[in-house]
């Protein structure tokens, strides 16, 4: 199943001109994001507050991760405070999955944001965050913290910007966008058999291991007969037709 690394930003020192920091806002942003991806079968790991971008990088680097997703909001620098808005999705050159990634991050937040036309995709070498990850990466800088309107348009929108990162996610690894109803549990009922747990919604899809009949599972989501689950380390789709309901 997908993994992705995601590292909201640990930059507690830049302030929003609404209150606040960056880290308090990115991480509010990946709060958000949280319950989208446990609903699209996505797995993840998130660094913590008192770690640093580098520690970041080289945490994720340890694991075997598919995506590395860095959340951050941009400042306009000394002499033009406030005056910029916009999103910029960054990646470093060269790389196809992070240009690709970059590039559905910015389809799916210009349909969310009030002015489309400054989302924007851009390479860099200078970002540490797209650079060093072993995975492709995207550093997403989503408004300018120094800037009252975009800061006001984060704070209240927070779900929708989370939703579309979550959309551009499942059409980046190719699964469906499975809306978040909640954690359920059910009950395998395979008729004495086991159940296969699969890396796809489909009955072509790998086998990631098999359920035994009477295994209690937690169910994440649905989509199209298929129920989004976890079983013990496992995450991915099971036929609903065998899961009884707890």
């Amino acid at each position: 199943m997908p993994r992705i690394y995601l590292s909201p930003s640990t930059q507690e020192w830049n302030g929003y001109v609404t209150g606040g920091s960056e880290e308090d806002h990115m991480n509010l942003l990946a709060d958000a994001l949280t319950p989208y991806l446990l609903s699209c079968a996505i797995q993840f790991r998130r660094n913590t507050p008192d770690m640093t971008a580098a520690s970041s990088i080289r945490q994720a680097n340890e694991g075997k991760y598919d995506f590395y997703l860095a959340l951050h909001s941009n400042a306009s620098g000394e002499g033009h405070y406030g005056e910029n808005r916009g999103i910029v999705a960054f990646y470093y050159p060269g790389s196809e999955g992070g240009e690709r990634a970059a590039e559905l991050i910015v389809r799916n937040l210009r349909s969310v944001y009030p002015l489309p036309a400054m989302v924007r995709v851009q390479s860099t070498t200078s970002l540490g965050e797209v650079r060093l990850p072993e995975a492709p990466a995207v550093l997403a800088e989503i408004g300018y913290h120094d800037n009252a309107a975009d800061a006001a348009w984060l704070e209240t929108h927070m779900d929708a910007a989370a939703q579309a990162l979550a959309r551009a996610l499942t059409e980046w690894f190719g699964i469906p966008f499975v809306w978040p109803e909640g954690i359920r549990w059910g009950t395998v009922d395979a008729g004495g058999e086991a159940l296969n747990l699969r890396a796809l919604p489909s009955s072509e899809g790998t086998v990631v291991t098999r359920i035994p009949t009477g295994g209690t599972v937690e169910i994440r989501g649905e989509w199209q007969g298929w129920y989004v689950v976890r079983y013990g380390v496992w995450t991915g789709y099971a036929a609903s037709a065998y899961i009884l309901m707890a």
